[in-house]
């Protein structure tokens, strides 16, 4: 949501008979931001298909030996998505954080065999024995040998130094070494891979993307990954880009906040605040139609989803923190670390897709004054369907990482690509629905049925956010297992990035005015401009911005350079959010009326919720976000938990809050004055758990130990600080020890009593009936 999670004074009230229509400019700037974000977005896109590292078809040696083919690089990116490997290492830091970058240990042992080779032959001397210049002599011949390009387009083959296929032979011995012990991978099953081909396969897709790391991209002196990762032993420093265009976007963001506080200054009207006016509210609670209530079960559902997401969550954590057992029993024999943390991912998008599903389906039918025969028995179909989506993907990804659907793995099992591992068969599955689910929801709000017309205009608006939910996820078809790793990391994030953060943040916005407007606290035109601007803010900065995520994975320096502009403009909304935060608190406690008695709101805690979503906004999105943004930040950081950091206090702060906050709003509508108060207790404290628990998270474990994993990078490399040697620290692990009060405290104070509340409400309307 964005300056949209403000509020108003609850002396509102809804759309007014005469309140006539908007300037037409408001749709004409969005238009012309989708246009030119779009047009950006599709260009870095496009590009991404010429500019990734190329595969060669053949990696020699200079002899002329065969070393690897392409076909192992990409049967060995198969290798490391059929094993669920994204959940448990990285490579060019995207990924989990379980386990070491790939590419980024393979690199640096690659660097010390070169290295090695180099003093052998010239000094005739081991590297430790080396006087201090001789060191730096052998250091910058090293340098040099790794950084000159030696493939051929051509013939499409890539001659190997001795020393490098020295390396990759001894790295098949490494990795078969590293899936062997659960205590030494961060709590992967036993001897997870001991093919040997499948071994030497993965081999070659780590050491093919290593190469990449290091080797200088024709016509340019940094390698295709703008010499990430970090690694002076091999020449890996930030290039000058990363630090012009981090200067120059600071610029842009100050003048993107003066810009835009400028307005609000000048336009008295922008924000949520419709002040001067009598709340009179068209949704009453405990009046829900049949089809509303039978909308409830999918908030038990949501409820459920949300504690076993946390959970996944704390064994993930435990994993880190004493990867070699758990509390004295072998976890990963049943549920690898993996598994685990293929399943806090997608139990996360499920319970939040889900509440907003049904939120919507319940604002859809309260703007009607009656209720289609239809929409209880679709709706019983709808949650079945999710259910079967659900929970078959869940068991699929079980099943897949745990090799027991053979060549099946990747439709049926889990792809493997990190937010997206759900089998293809699930994920056309998951589409399907949604476009079912949007084809109810315009059968429910379409003009004819509406109770009151003047609404149109944000039903408009509501209806095409709700269609780019399904629409967008469609790039998620757009590659396979064995598509060059750059350029699936591009589709990635169209989903991860432009799907998640840009139109589910959009239907948010549209959903919450809907709301507001429906419980009389602001007027048609006040919701209206607040939607037009966050599309114009959000898209602004979000649709180009989604490259920030490609600083380093194979995009070229005109991707860093258009990214880090435009991602800096995605904080400026975030910045609106103080402007009208007393009204909002004002809005919770009620006002007086006339007769100077105070006027009692009844979704209170919807709005402390909805306060929730702001604080979170702004902190985890806001502060957070932009501090590993940056490019000169990011080619310190990605992959440290300074990422986790921020996506735990965005995922959950913004989109969790809001889909409680949704939650709690049809929970409430949906109970009577007498059964309420059972269950508002429950929601209290469901609010401090949640809130308290996650501050707890961010800021006793995963902000300081964020810190200190990217002061390893700047003080040992990239990749000793994402190495089992740092991650196993006692340190490191009394860090991990230290979340474990935030996880007790959202779990048994947050999770828990949102079951309660969510199962008590259905239980209540089942008595009723």
């Amino acid at each position: 949501m964005s300056a949209a999670v403000e509020t108003q004074s609850v002396a509102a009230q809804p759309v007014a008979e005469d309140d006539g229509p908007l300037s037409c400019w408001w749709l004409r700037a969005v238009a012309i931001v989708m246009v030119f974000g779009f047009a950006g977005l599709i260009l870095i896109t496009t590009l991404s298909y010429r500019n990734a590292p190329p595969i060669p078809a053949r990696v020699v040696d200079p002899n002329g030996a065969l070393v690897f083919t392409a076909d192992d690089v990409g049967e060995g990116q198969a290798v490391f998505l059929r094993y669920g490997l994204m959940a448990n290492g990285s490579i060019w830091g995207h990924g989990a954080y379980l386990g070491p970058d790939f590419s980024a240990a393979a690199l640096h042992r690659m660097g010390l065999v070169t290295a090695t080779a180099i003093a052998s032959e010239q000094q005739h001397q081991a590297v430790g024995s080396l006087s201090r210049s001789q060191a730096a002599a052998v250091q910058a011949e090293a340098i040099v040998s790794l950084k000159t390009n030696r493939y051929d387009e051509a013939s499409g083959t890539l001659q190997f130094t001795d020393a490098q296929a020295t390396a990759f032979n001894e790295e098949i011995a490494h990795w078969a070494g590293y899936f062997h012990d659960p205590a030494r991978n961060a709590g992967l099953k036993a001897d997870l891979i001991t093919d040997p081909t499948e071994l030497r396969q993965f081999t070659a897709f780590v050491t093919w993307a290593a190469w990449a790391s290091v080797a200088a991209r024709p016509g340019e002196a940094h390698s295709y990954t703008n010499n990430f990762p970090y690694d002076p032993s091999v020449g890996n420093v930030a290039i000058s880009g990363a630090l012009l265009w981090s200067a120059i976007s600071l610029m842009v963001l100050l003048a993107g906040i003066s810009a835009v506080l400028l307005a609000f200054g000048k336009f008295d009207y922008l924000g949520w605040i419709t002040r001067g006016h009598d709340v009179k509210p068209q949704m009453l609670p405990g009046r829900s139609s049949r089809g509303q209530d039978a909308l409830v079960k999918f908030f038990v559902v949501v409820a459920l989803l949300l504690l076993a997401q946390a959970l996944v969550g704390g064994a993930v954590a435990h994993y880190r923190a004493d990867p070699g057992s758990f509390y004295g029993f072998q976890l990963e024999r049943i549920f690898p670390s993996n598994l685990m943390r293929t399943w806090h991912l997608q139990l996360a998008i499920f319970w939040i897709a889900t509440a907003y599903v049904a939120a919507a389906l319940f604002l859809g039918r309260s703007l009607r004054t009656d209720e289609p025969r239809w929409l209880a028995g679709w709706t019983h179909v709808l949650f079945a369907a999710f259910a079967v989506v659900i929970f078959g993907s869940l068991l699929g990804e079980w099943a897949g990482i745990a090799q027991l659907l053979g060549s099946l793995w990747f439709w049926l099992g889990n792809q493997g690509w990190e937010y997206l591992e759900l089998g293809r068969v699930w994920q056309v599955l998951l589409v399907v629905g949604l476009f079912v689910w949007f084809a109810l929801l315009w059968s429910l709000v379409r003009s004819r049925a509406l109770a009151d017309r003047a609404a149109q205009p944000i039903v408009r608006m509501f209806l095409v956010a709700a269609l780019a939910i399904p629409v967008f996820y469609v790039p998620a078809m757009f590659f396979g297992a064995k598509t060059n790793y750059t350029v699936v990391d591009t589709w990635r994030f169209w989903i991860i990035h432009l799907w998640v953060e840009g139109f589910f943040e959009f239907f948010a916005t549209t959903v919450v005015a809907l709301t507001f407007y429906q419980l009389g606290l602001t007027r048609r035109n006040v919701a209206l401009r607040v939607i037009y601007l966050d599309a114009i803010l959000y898209f602004l900065g979000g649709l180009m911005g989604t490259g920030h995520h490609w600083y380093f994975t194979g995009q070229t320096n005109a991707n860093m350079a258009l990214s880090a502009l435009f991602s800096a403009l995605e904080v400026v909304p975030l910045t609106l959010l103080t402007l009208d935060a007393w009204d909002f608190v004002r809005t919770t406690r009620g006002d007086r009326d006339a007769a100077g008695k105070q006027m009692v709101i009844p979704h209170k805690w919807t709005f402390y919720f909805l306060m929730a979503v702001g604080f979170w906004n702004f902190v985890g999105a806001g502060m957070l976000g932009f501090l590993i943004n940056l490019p000169i930040v990011s080619y310190y950081e990605v992959g440290t938990l300074l990422t986790p950091n921020h996506g735990h206090a965005a995922m959950m702060g913004v989109f969790g809050m809001l889909a409680i906050a949704l939650m709690v709003f049809v929970l409430r509508q949906t109970s009577s004055e007498a059964r309420w108060p059972g269950i508002e207790k429950y929601i209290r404290c469901a609010f401090w758990g949640t809130n308290v628990g996650l501050a707890m998270m961010v800021l006793m474990s995963l902000f300081p130990g964020g810190l200190l994993q990217v002061w390893d990078v700047l003080e040992n490399g990239y990749w000793h600080a994402r190495s089992l040697d740092y991650i196993g620290s006692e340190r490191s692990h009394l860090i991990e020890w230290l979340r474990m009060p935030g996880d007790v405290v959202f779990i048994v104070f947050g999770a828990v009593p949102l079951v309660i509340a969510a199962t008590k409400c259905y239980l209540n309307l089942r008595a009723q009936r």
